[in-house]
């Protein structure tokens, strides 16, 4: 009998999708039809490639309300949010990729030898797995799909066991685009089969967004080959507000990086160090802010705050909380303010935490949930000192009206990313990468196909008879 992938929904605990995890034979038939199609598909010329890619994301947004819908009950994002995901965020980076694609891929010249013809042209690795997650399913999925594609590889998705259904609906939109069958395919896989697949001789790339230690995994199963890997691991990312700072932007700004999907991104706000002048004031505010939250069910218009992927996941953010609070934290909001809050559900109600320091867990791992910690700060140095003790760096924030300044602290800081005025969001014509145990690799902008192609160079001479 075949081993059957359960999804249960946040929403009310329920079995919401089934479906068979792939037989070794299937996975055998998905590895040698991805080549087969991409040794043609390599051949179709770029703007083929990107009329096909495009009407995949006109077929794809068409279906926004169902595919909002079908979010919603996978992950927990409340109604009033989830369309936006695609039609705003996994549309534009859709675009901006396919158009980048022309210059990326462009051949680059050299300086002219006479009687020589010599450039650098980049070609497809191949076959690329993408492994993706739950949180921001079609937006972190988006992020090497269409690269990998439009340079000239096939694709084999592996989602999320909690948000499968966004596979399928890759699937079928590529489908309508009118792409060759083969070049985009999608397994049901349990963690043995995608190390094996990982391991398999036809996997040329590997794409995994998840936790560091679902990166370790990868980097153990892909240890004996020579590919390349593109582990996007998550973040613990600070902001500073400086004493410059415009305080009623930044806590507007600060409040939703920190719990919007509930706290549930890895590049949200999840610790934030503010300059002591404007301590108080800020911790009142943000407080505040926090409280006109509504958590509930995530089907519901009104609700701004649904649940998060499940009760074992509230569980693990409460523990956290508690242990912080045994150590000295102040837990600011009182749970009763949020009758949703319910122990053994996946309904958790936010928390603002002051008196934390970086002994506490809460301030050094990735909490994954509506918890943000505030700590007061002398200036700069002692900013930029806390801001950098981390075993992370995706991104991190600075909040000041100076730019100069937040340019300098930025050139010290271990992130990919530097935000000023302005956190939790992926430009898609910039790199998207992180450093330390935030991962390695780049998706998005010119630079995110370097990853997905490989330099070949041309150096053609001629001879004369």
């Amino acid at each position: 009998m075949a081993e059957t992938q359960v999804t249960l929904t946040p929403v009310d605990g329920s079995v919401y999708v089934e479906r068979p995890i792939a037989t070794p034979a299937e996975v055998e038939r998905c590895l040698e039809a991805a080549v087969q199609a991409q040794r043609h598909w390599r051949t179709v010329s770029l703007s083929e490639r990107a009329e096909i890619c495009t009407r995949m994301v006109e077929a794809l947004t068409r279906r926004v309300d169902q595919l909002a819908l079908e979010l919603t009950w996978q992950m927990g994002r409340p109604i009033r949010y989830t369309p936006k995901e695609i039609v705003g965020g996994f549309a534009e980076r859709a675009r901006y990729m396919i158009a980048a694609a022309y210059t990326a891929l462009a051949d680059v010249p050299t300086d002219p030898k006479e009687g020589f013809v010599r450039f650098i042209r980049r070609e497809p690795l191949g076959v690329v797995l993408v492994l993706a997650p739950w949180n921001y399913p079609y937006l972190t999925s988006v992020n090497s799909v269409i690269p990998a594609i439009m340079a000239g590889n096939s694709v084999v998705l592996k989602h999320s066991a909690q948000t499968p259904l966004v596979a399928e609906r890759y699937a079928e939109a590529f489908a309508e685009a009118g792409l060759p069958e083969g070049v985009f395919q999608y397994l049901y896989l349990s963690h043995p089969q995608v190390a094996q697949v990982i391991a398999d001789p036809r996997i040329a790339f590997v794409a995994f967004t998840g936790s560091v230690e679902g990166g370790r995994a990868v980097q153990q199963a892909a240890s004996h080959r020579f590919i390349g890997l593109g582990l996007e691991l998550g973040g613990k990312d600070p902001a500073y507000v400086r004493a410059d700072a415009d305080l009623n932007f930044t806590l507007e700004n600060l409040v939703d990086g920190a719990m919007f999907n509930s706290g549930q991104s890895c590049c949200g706000v999840k610790r934030i160090y503010v300059h002591q002048r404007h301590f108080k004031e800020f911790v009142e505010g943000f407080v505040a802010l926090t409280l006109q939250y509504r958590l509930g069910n995530p089907l519901d218009p009104q609700t701004t705050l649904g649940p998060v992927v499940r009760s074992s996941a509230a569980e693990a953010i409460r523990a956290q909380v508690a242990e912080a609070v045994s150590q000295g934290a102040q837990a600011l909001i009182d749970p009763r303010h949020f009758p949703a809050d319910a122990p053994g559900t996946a309904y958790l109600a936010p928390q603002v935490l002051t008196g934390v320091d970086h002994r506490m867990r809460v301030m050094r791992e990735e909490t994954f949930g509506p918890v943000v910690g505030i700590m007061p700060v002398a200036g700069d140095a002692e900013a930029l000192e806390l801001m950098n003790d981390s075993a992370y760096g995706l991104t991190a924030s600075i909040w000041s009206q100076d730019l100069e300044a937040a340019l300098r602290l930025g050139e010290q800081l271990e992130t990919g990313t530097c935000f000023q005025n302005r956190c939790d969001y992926l430009d898609p014509a910039l790199a998207w990468t992180g450093v330390k145990d935030s991962g390695k690799g780049c998706t998005l902008s010119v630079v995110g196909y370097e990853q997905l192609t490989r330099p070949k160079s041309f150096h053609m001479r001629a001879v004369k008879p």
